[in-house]
């Protein structure tokens, strides 16, 4: 169950990845040629030649993949200074009163409680996939000791940021109702503050370059799921293949690029159809969560947890329970309608969605894994952590 939900969570969330790439892109388009006319197929060709460049990047240049990444943490970081000077400078402001005190709500929830999980909801899927970097563990020295460290300060970096921009985007917002009416409100945000299109356009486009290698990531951790999951038995041994040409798993890499193309075709009955499969991601990516916080808690508590050169100590069991009641908190308003009156546009797909994979992975146990599955690869683990020992006595 938990191997089914993490893998078409993770397949939802490289189409979810890719879909704003391509619509970042149309929307500068749009934006600096009026007389452009945008249709839906566009969007399913950008998000071909997008999936196709991440697909081939990942094929002939792995090896310059760490390397953008680095590139775009450096920008990642210059950016966010970038819009906080531009944005507080430029930007007409609201009241300290208003970003602190105000109550405005464009959802139609009447009640205050409801309103607030659901804003919380929707900066959660900003906060998924921070499990990408256990999947490209196998090929990390010292995986033991660096995979956690990154994890955790990427996301105390990274939630510091939020909370600053934030606060920083309800200060200069401007009119809520021209912002939440804006088919990107980025860019209104932008233009509202250095009133002119083409700085608008270039803030956006570094944007889209944090997008890009965002997602590029994604292909990798995808693939490297992709593969581990065929080759622990669950997907055909077909894609467990290592091509000894390119050194990486080629056919995990460009299985998951398919399904999102085929999946993009969605797109053709609108953007309602395609959002089906992103609802997906944030709620199938938290119960994938839940799953593994829940059994290490009960390694925990029953004394299974061996020392590791990344350890909570005695802290582990408190923080398990809290990330438990967190999870299952949020996952409860992952299922509500964002909007009401609920209308088949603003309907929440993801609870069907999900029943659909666990109903999948259900019958695929009852008619071959029960019987078939080998199971977790426990040599290859061993390995592995037999190379981080040797790294940490180093």
């Amino acid at each position: 169950m938990q191997g089914w939900v993490t893998w078409f969570s993770w397949v939802s969330v490289l189409a979810g990845g890719i879909n704003i790439c391509a619509n970042s892109t149309l929307v500068i388009v749009s934006a600096n040629y009026p007389n452009y006319v945008l249709q839906n197929w566009h969007t399913i060709l950008l998000m071909y030649a997008y999936a196709i460049v991440f697909g081939f990047m990942n094929m002939y240049t792995f090896w310059l993949i760490p390397w953008l990444e680095f590139l775009a943490g450096v920008l990642h970081v210059i950016l966010w200074i970038v819009f906080a000077v531009v944005l507080l400078v430029l930007a007409p402001k609201h009241s300290t009163e208003f970003v602190f005190l105000g109550n405005s709500s464009q959802s139609g929830w009447t009640d205050d409680f409801t309103g607030f999980n659901l804003g919380i909801i929707l900066l959660t899927w900003g906060f998924v996939g921070f499990d990408a970097a256990v999947h490209v563990s196998e090929e990390t020295r010292k995986a033991r000791w660096a995979i956690p460290r990154s994890m955790f300060w990427s996301i105390c970096v990274n939630a510091a940021m939020a909370v600053g921009m934030v606060i920083i985007f309800l200060y200069t917002m401007g009119d809520m109702e021209a912002l939440s009416a804006s088919p990107y409100p980025l860019m209104t945000l932008c233009l509202n503050a250095t009133g002119s299109l083409a700085g608008a356009s270039a803030m956006l486009g570094a944007a889209l370059c944090i997008l890009v290698s965002a997602t590029l990531g994604s292909v990798a951790s995808a693939s490297r799921l992709t593969w581990a999951w065929a080759r622990d038995g669950a997907l055909p041994a077909y894609f467990a293949y290592v091509s000894p040409k390119y050194r990486i798993p080629l056919r995990a890499v460009w299985l998951p690029i398919v399904i999102v193309m085929l999946l993009s075709l969605l797109n053709l009955a609108g953007y309602v159809a395609f959002s089906v499969i992103l609802a997906l991601s944030t709620f199938g990516l938290y119960q994938s969560y839940i799953i593994a916080i829940a059994y290490m808690l009960h390694a925990r508590l029953t004394g299974r947890v061996q020392n590791a050169p990344w350890s909570l100590g005695r802290w582990g069991v408190p923080i398990n329970i809290f990330a438990l009641v967190y999870s299952a908190w949020l996952a409860v308003f992952m299922v509500f309608p964002t909007y009401v009156p609920v209308t088949a546009l603003y309907m929440n797909y993801a609870l069907p969605i999900n029943a659909l994979v666990w109903v999948l992975a259900l019958i695929m146990w009852f008619v071959y894994a029960n019987k078939k599955w080998r199971g977790l690869d426990i040599d290859l683990m061993d390995k592995v952590i037999a190379d981080g020992d040797r790294d940490t006595e180093d």
